[in-house]
């Protein structure tokens, strides 16, 4: 893969003249004037999705922003909006021209903050502002980052590609001597889950409503339109655009999922059951092999958890668009703002305390220089703050779970539409309906809860109705004239 050489770890269109016009109200003058510094030290507003505000959240200030005021000059404030109120909040921020520095984003609304001014410009300051960070993250993926040529957003450098995981219950599987690193396709999994479903009595598989989708996310590039009935395969260099749910490879797959549910290997309420942590014997998972110790493992009551690899890890506009953190257009002190985007991203004293929360309280060091948790209630979601790799590795680790991403990330497979940005103004209407109709179907098909190849036939004669075809022939003239 492509990439600017990166830095050893010790080591974002014009802003929108429709906004530049709003900002001239006086109730908007107010808000900016609270960006406003009245003294050497900036206080920058960072708005984050998460738990919700810390408990020691006051406690938390007085240890971060003493070092961050002494290494840049500014003091941080954060809004930690829970995730059941963060689409809503969200929208009234980029909306309303409500007064921020520094806002948590994604692939889901980045093209949309863009579009409506509410982001700043990165392109040339990036480099004089955030030197190191700018060299840290690979050329690629700030290729993912540009609309129109231009970065709006700082990509958080972590697992940035996409890989899936075989969660197992190691225990589990060497009741039944069941080699799970041997298990990395839908038919050796049937044969080892039917072993444990007789002798168990239980179904082995818990799936949520969301079943086996990652075989879309996993194949296809979604043109970050958020339709997974449309896409790209990664490798596919004529381009095509498709309906990845009628892949045969897709449907192959299927075919064994619907009879593992159809057998009582899959939870017989999948199609309606959430993520919730609970025991599971196996499932399925995103991320690296690491977090079967660290995350997978505790949070779903697993002793000896293991993750064995499935397909590819590959790299897309959608992967790396994960988590942004973009700037207001309207910012007082941009330059600030990146400063401390950077040093979150190279300082790992900033990025413990951002990442485990209050030393002496949530996390201490051990003698050798590694973290132990005190709690794991820190509302702040590590995710949207910045890099992993300069995260100080937990003292349960048996070894450095981020070199493992880095490595992940270095050999991930490009999608053939790194860099492209479907303009979805002339199909918004099209799009919504196809959308409708594939929420109406999509946990039952990648269940297993119903027949995939019979209900496909279903998906397809709706999406034809629902203006599929307009916006296949438009994201194919868009994707041929960008060639």
């Amino acid at each position: 893969m492509k990439k600017r050489q990166v830095v050893a770890l010790g080591l974002v269109a014009a802003m929108s003249m429709g906004l530049l016009a709003g900002c001239g109200s006086d109730g908007k003058k107010e808000e900016a004037k609270k960006g406003e510094s009245s003294s050497d030290v900036v206080t920058l507003k960072w708005i984050q999705v998460g738990n919700g505000m810390p408990k020691n959240y006051d406690e938390w200030l007085k240890q971060i922003n003493p070092y961050l005021e002494e290494k840049i000059g500014v003091n941080v404030e954060m809004e930690i909006v829970p995730w059941g109120d963060w689409d809503n909040r969200r929208s009234v921020i980029t909306n309303s021209g409500e007064y921020f520095d520094i806002l948590f984003t994604d692939q889901t609304r980045y093209n949309a903050e863009i579009a409506n001014g509410s982001l700043m410009d990165l392109t040339e300051m990036l480099p004089k502002e955030a030197p190191e960070l700018y060299e840290m993250i690979p050329e690629d993926y700030w290729t993912a980052m540009k609309v129109d040529g231009k970065i709006y957003g700082v990509p958080s450098y972590k697992d940035s590609s996409l890989t899936e995981y075989f969660v197992w219950d190691q225990d589990m599987a060497d009741k039944y001597s069941i080699d799970v690193n041997a298990i990395t396709d839908f038919n050796s999994l049937y044969d080892a889950l039917k072993t444990i479903k007789e002798g168990e009595g239980t179904a082995p598989y818990y799936m949520s409503k969301n079943g086996a989708n990652f075989l879309v996310n996993l194949g296809f590039d979604d043109l970050s339109a958020s339709l997974p009935v449309l896409g790209v395969k990664y490798t596919d260099e004529s381009k095509t655009v498709v309906n990845p749910l009628a892949d045969e490879e897709i449907l192959a797959n299927l075919d064994i999922v619907h009879k593992m549910y159809k057998e009582g290997l899959i939870n017989g309420d999948a199609p309606t059951a959430d993520d919730s942590n609970k025991y599971r014997t196996f499932f399925t998972a995103q991320g690296w092999s690491g977090a079967a110790t660290t995350t997978w493992g505790p949070n779903n009551g697993i002793n000896n958890c293991v993750a064995v690899k499935y397909g590819d890890t590959v790299v897309s506009n959608t992967t790396v668009r994960g988590s942004i953190n973009g700037i207001y257009s309207g910012c007082k002190n941009p330059e600030k703002a990146l400063q401390l985007l950077n040093l979150v991203n190279t300082d790992s004293k900033v990025r413990d305390l951002f990442y485990y929360g209050v030393e002496g309280s949530d996390f201490e060091y051990t003698d050798d220089g590694k973290v132990n948790r005190l709690t794991t209630d820190w509302g702040m979601a590590g995710y949207t703050q910045g890099t992993f790799f300069n995260v100080t590795q937990q003292a349960i680790e048996t070894f450095n779970q981020w070199d493992e991403v880095k490595e992940l990330n270095e050999n991930a497979t490009p999608s053939v539409l790194l860099g492209f940005n479907l303009d979805t103004s002339k199909i918004e209407t099209e799009l919504a309906n196809c959308r409708a109709v594939y929420e109406k179907y999509y946990s039952e098909f990648f269940t297993g809860a119903q027949d995939p190849r019979e209900l496909i036939k279903t998906i397809e004669k709706e999406l034809e109705t629902a203006g599929w075809e307009t916006i296949r022939a438009e994201a194919q003239k868009q994707i041929d004239a960008a060639k």
